[in-house]
């Protein structure tokens, strides 16, 4: 039986209760039909234990319930999401590191920068003869260019990227605002969190790149013009 009809139940027998003490106050207290014994009073205090027990029952049913609802908040509290962009952002961070790998020449490593400068940029490397000096001269040109050229494939990878976050990003906003429980939501904005700093890793590596081409142009001029001195410095036969 429904709850409703269960609470239309008990007032019934209410209220017929209270009918029967009326009339049992208004009537003998024992009447007998055809041998049988009928005491109004006693069958009303019967119908209102009924009705307490009914009530009890009610209350009993809504108490399950109850519990019933806050098991089911729980497990969609529990309950995990249903997407993962990890995969795709790692794939994301993988080819921006792939990248940067393919650094020509001079790679993003202190000891490399280091030799490299040492035979090309400076010291004794600016005041070889004239073909050592035209070699060096040339390296420090093919530095330049190569570095500029990975600065290009690195901005071209990171602009790659941008439609790959925005359809991630829609993805995670998306099942986000249909989460069911604190755990989906939880782990939807973690996901948005790990999307951001993968496109802030993208705009590093694009700053780093460019930061290598700039710099090693500019220790190309820096060296072209130590060595123009030296040029002149024989060319007047100057010590």
């Amino acid at each position: 039986m429904k709850l409703p009809h269960m609470r239309h139940a008990l007032m019934t027998g209410v209220l017929a209760a209270t009918s029967i003490v009326g009339l049992a106050a208004m009537s003998p207290a024992h009447a007998q039909f055809g041998g049988i014994v009928y005491d109004p009073t006693n069958y009303a205090q019967n119908v209102l234990t009924a009705a307490r027990s009914l009530e009890q029952i009610n209350n009993q049913i809504r108490q399950i319930q109850n519990q019933a609802t806050s098991l089911v908040n729980e497990a969609r509290n529990l309950a995990s999401l249903p997407y993962s962009s990890l995969q795709a952002l790692q794939d994301q961070v993988s080819e921006t590191q792939r990248l940067l790998g393919e650094a020509q020449r001079i790679a993003y490593d202190v000891q490399q920068i280091e030799q490299a400068f040492t035979d090309r940029y400076k010291g004794s490397a600016l005041t070889g003869n004239n073909a050592q000096m035209i070699a060096n001269a040339n390296a420090r040109w093919e530095d330049s260019v190569g570095a500029f050229q990975d600065s290009l494939k690195v901005q071209a990878g990171v602009v790659g990227n941008i439609d790959g976050a925005r359809t991630t990003m829609d993805d995670l906003v998306s099942v986000s605002q249909s989460a069911t429980g604190a755990l989906q939501a939880s782990q939807a904005g973690n996901q948005l969190l790990a999307l951001q700093s993968q496109q802030l890793a993208d705009l590093t590596a694009l700053v780093a790149a460019q930061g290598r081409a700039q710099a090693l142009d500019s220790a190309r001029q820096a060296a072209e013009e130590a060595e123009g001195r030296e040029r002149f410095r024989r060319f007047f036969g100057r010590d």
